[in-house]
């Protein structure tokens, strides 16, 4: 895979894991625990996956001039 398609497939689940987050604020509902299971292995895999994207971004911003250029 390329750096281009890495970022725009972490881009896409750090929007996600913020929604998540968001309805867990606003609604008090989890909606990735309830869709796959409080803390079952599919969805310890999604957190794992949001949270590496996270750190991806992070350091795709520290590295390139433009990081979110990559993302269009």
């Amino acid at each position: 895979m390329t750096t281009k398609i890495l970022t725009q497939i972490a881009f896409w689940l750090v929007i996600i894991g913020a929604l998540n987050w968001g309805i867990v604020g606003i609604f008090g509902f989890n909606l990735v625990g309830g869709i796959f299971g409080e803390m079952g292995l599919f969805s310890r895999l999604i957190y794992i996956l949001v949270g590496v994207s996270a750190v991806w971004l992070l350091v795709d911003m520290f590295r390139t001039p433009e990081p979110l250029a990559k993302i269009k």
